[in-house]
């Protein structure tokens, strides 16, 4: 409603400059329209007049005035406009125009924030995608709520969403997952066993070891060769089931989980080095195959097969980005720790020679996190004595906490998560403030609804006037707004933002306007129906970043 608005009064304002003379129909020509600060200044203003100058050759207050002779204040919902300063435009907007957003919103319910502004672009992103041998650290938690939270606001924007967990099931390092659980395994059953020097020797190892010994006995031992690939399978198997149990407690879900042993058991990896040496970027040196990279802008040239005939870690990347663009999507979004920064050239460089547009793939960098309690730095883990785990964080302070903190913050900065500030029960605490929003609204609800009263949808309502509850209406308004712009821009932290903004709005609104007034039924339930728009607006922006939006607190 309020984008329909906006656009109108931006037609009206071009009409008029088009009676003006100043520019063609066909002209491209962008209006500008901020959203006023201040209620003495209207609800929008335009600085058309200034853009114009250099055009009309006129002062801009001189231009202003022209335009207004030319404007429609009727089809723009306009009741007041208003000249400031050197030529700025303020529009007072009719008021009935936004408090008929209000049913709009209550009707559409969890519909509400919907747009189409994704146009139905298939949109891959993958995140998270740690290795199969440990525990999910923080680096890892961030990227989950990032990445899971840029995924529903793509939804909500009318993008078609794939969420991918890429499994690094090939390589040494699942080699020594291998040897490492086997030696646990032995331990377990009381044999002498060494730990390999590049083992893993977290407590899920541990862990892993004593289910092999329960369930398998002594069938293993001695035995490691002929059963190598059962042992590799059990031991994937347990750790990926052990990631995929902490996503699900953090609220984080997948539609697939693409392996890289089957990206080489389909023969992509040969295919993908077949093409690019067809096109002439591939060449030998000192008995291994190089990739000329540099042609597309990497600093250096990459090896995509060493000479002991192993393939480096950017091969299967390269025949798994391919795969994922010959599924049809339109753009692949990945989501990296900071360390992987200088991989981004080398795999764009491999797309480019392989025919694809550069921009094909976007990347997201997330900077590291370090967790600060007593006003220092907080490093050791409950759990494993190392790394702070995704469950120690969340055992400490919460799923929405942690989710809300983690979103709040561009993931391009580097963070302080401030563990005292998490826990508490105040103001202060971001998570607590949109959430005590929530809940006061459903405590205004339940209040009204003790007492008799009720919302009540109209299409223009009488009742609502304050200029606190216009403030509150217009932000509202914005949310489909909001959405599409987090969306476009990959910014989920922009919709942290919206519903600070919001919250404050209505705990100002709350201090400033009584709601429920026994004496006047109909002015109760007008003022209840702003209250049910905001209780569901609120919900709805909370839960695009994955956060429960409590009826109580």
């Amino acid at each position: 409603m309020i984008q329909t608005l906006k656009d109108n009064l931006r037609k009206e304002i071009k009409d008029a400059v088009l009676k003006c003379g100043y520019i063609q129909a066909d002209d491209e020509f962008n209006i500008v329209l901020e959203n006023s600060k201040d209620v003495n200044h209207g609800d929008y203003s335009t600085n058309v007049a200034m853009q114009l100058t250099k055009l009309a050759r006129k002062n801009p207050r001189m231009i202003a005035e022209e335009l207004l002779s030319h404007f429609n204040n009727e089809n723009a919902n306009v009741e007041k406009v208003e000249i400031a300063g050197p030529g700025f435009i303020n529009f007072f907007m009719n008021k009935n125009a936004f408090t008929k957003s209000i049913k709009n919103i209550i009707e559409l319910g969890q519909e509400y924030g919907k747009s189409n502004s994704g146009n139905g672009l298939k949109y891959n992103v993958e995140y998270v995608s740690a290795n199969p041998t440990g525990d999910l650290h923080l680096g890892h938690a961030r990227g989950a709520a990032l990445g899971d939270s840029l995924c529903r606001i793509l939804s909500k924007a009318g993008y078609d969403v794939t969420r991918e967990y890429y499994v690094n099931d090939a390589g040494n390092q699942i080699h020594n997952l291998v040897i490492s659980a086997y030696a646990r395994y032995l331990q377990a059953l009381g044999k002498d066993a060494e730990m390999p020097e590049d083992g893993y020797y977290g407590p899920d190892i541990i862990s892993l070891g004593k289910m092999m010994a329960e369930q398998y006995q002594d069938q293993f031992v001695d035995k490691l060769d002929e059963n190598y690939d059962l042992i590799r399978q059990i031991s994937l198997d347990y750790e990926l089931n052990k990631i995929k149990q902490d996503l699900n407690m953090f609220g984080v879900e997948f539609d697939l989980f693409t392996s890289e042993k089957a990206i080489y058991d389909k023969n992509l990896v040969k295919e993908s080095i077949d093409l690019l040496q067809e096109k002439g970027y591939i060449y030998e040196e000192d008995g291994a195959v190089w990739f000329r990279s540099t042609d597309f802008g990497d600093d250096k040239n990459r090896v995509l097969r060493k000479s002991d005939g192993s393939y480096t870690y950017l091969t299967p990347d390269i025949a798994n980005h391919i795969e994922k663009l010959n599924r049809g999507n339109d753009k692949l979004v990945d989501i990296w720790g900071a360390d992987h920064h200088g991989y981004i050239a080398r795999v764009k460089a491999a797309m480019q020679a392989l025919g694809y547009e550069a921009d094909k793939l976007e990347v997201d960098i997330i900077q590291m996190v370090r967790l600060i309690k007593d006003g220092e730095e907080f490093k050791m883990s409950k759990r494993t004595g190392k790394a702070v785990t995704i469950r120690d964080l969340v055992d400490e302070v919460g799923v929405d906490a942690v989710r809300y903190f983690f979103v709040m913050r561009s993931g391009e900065t580097q963070m302080d998560f401030d563990l005292d500030l998490a826990t508490k029960k105040s103001n202060e605490n971001p998570v607590y403030y949109a959430q005590y929003a929530h809940a006061r609204t459903c405590s205004i609800l339940r209040q009204a609804e003790e007492k008799g009263f009720s919302p009540v949808l109209k299409d223009e309502y009488e009742f609502i006037s304050h200029e606190k509850e216009y403030e509150v209406i217009k932000l509202m308004g914005e949310f489909p707004m909001v959405i599409a712009d987090a969306a476009a821009k990959r910014k989920p932290h922009l919709i942290c933002n919206y519903i600070n903004d919001l919250a404050t709005a209505f705990h100002s609104l709350y201090n400033a306007e009584k709601v429920i007034n026994e004496e006047n039924t109909e002015k109760t339930n007008e003022k209840l129906a702003l209250i049910k728009a905001l209780e569901v607006t609120i919900k709805n922006a909370l839960e695009l970043i994955g956060v429960d939006a409590p009826e109580r607190m």
